[in-house]
């Protein structure tokens, strides 16, 4: 038996698990994560039978979470942070995933506050800010929060939105939301049932939840190489799993859908209330 074998579902509790892919070479396309020299590549990914859940698995010292290592991988500098920035928001509303993710979210805030106006969005694990730019363009005031100092500094001086530099489970004070944002998030932590559960006191009387996490079920179909399953991502979703995800943290899913990207990527999203 594997010694990464997980031992029970972080959503759901089931311990009965199936082997999906094995790797000991990073997929191509996978972020050159630092290693110790001479450390091998090994990592298993799992799925469960209840939940449809997968997970990562693995045991190499690799830093994989949104901390300075990662920005570090992803971007290098602070200049290929704003390249990066100024490529995302460039890109034609076809081929962006960004116009398309706003485009949505702004449909379904018009049918649940009608022509509310100063509708407040709390965007969590922000990164460049490409997300908020566009919130901003919207009209909308946006509150992003992010654990990487680099990326707030560039969120405060060069997108020019509120950006708190922090640890979402310990930060106070933000206020209350009528939308609150995690955009391919909830994948990198360890406990994603916690971290959404904490949105609940962010989140003004009559807010939703926006939740963009990555489809395992789909990405499954096209193998091991798919992005979904990179070695950052330590879980990958199913259309069951993103619902008792939120019904374990406290909210009722109003709508989930499934999409193809025009980055390609295999993503759910979802429209979360909280339950009374």
């Amino acid at each position: 038996m594997s010694d990464l074998r997980p031992t029970a579902c972080p959503i759901s509790g089931d311990t009965q698990a199936a082997l999906v892919f094995a790797y000991d070479a990073p997929p191509n396309g996978e972020i050159g994560f630092r290693r110790p020299d001479g450390e091998p590549y090994r990592r298993e990914v799992w799925q469960f039978a209840q939940s449809k859940h997968f997970v990562s698995r693995h045991a190499m010292t690799v830093a994989t979470d949104y901390s300075g290592d990662y920005v570090n991988a992803t971007y290098g500098d602070d200049a290929g942070l704003r390249a990066a920035f100024e490529r995302v928001i460039a890109l034609p509303p076809e081929r962006s995933d960004n116009a398309g993710r706003m485009a949505r979210v702004h449909a379904y805030a018009e049918a649940c506050f009608g022509n509310k106006k100063n509708i407040r969005l709390l965007d969590v694990g922000a990164g460049l800010g490409v997300f908020p730019h566009v919130v901003k363009q919207a009209g909308w005031h946006c509150t992003a929060i992010d654990p990487d100092q680099r990326a707030v500094s560039h969120m405060q001086d060069h997108v020019g939105v509120d950006a708190v530099s922090g640890d979402f489970m310990a930060v106070e004070g933000l206020g209350r939301f009528d939308i609150v944002t995690l955009n391919k998030v909830l994948e990198h932590v360890d406990d994603p049932v916690a971290m959404l559960r904490r949105a609940r006191q962010f989140l003004a009387p009559g807010g939703f939840v926006y939740l963009e996490l990555p489809d395992g079920e789909i990405a499954a179909q096209s193998g091991a190489g798919r992005e979904e399953f990179f070695v950052e991502h330590l879980h990958v979703f199913s259309f069951v799993s993103i619902a008792m995800l939120a019904d374990r943290a406290g909210f009722r899913p109003m709508l989930v859908e499934r999409l193809q990207e025009p980055s390609t990527k295999f993503t759910l999203r979802a429209f979360l209330a909280a339950m009374t």
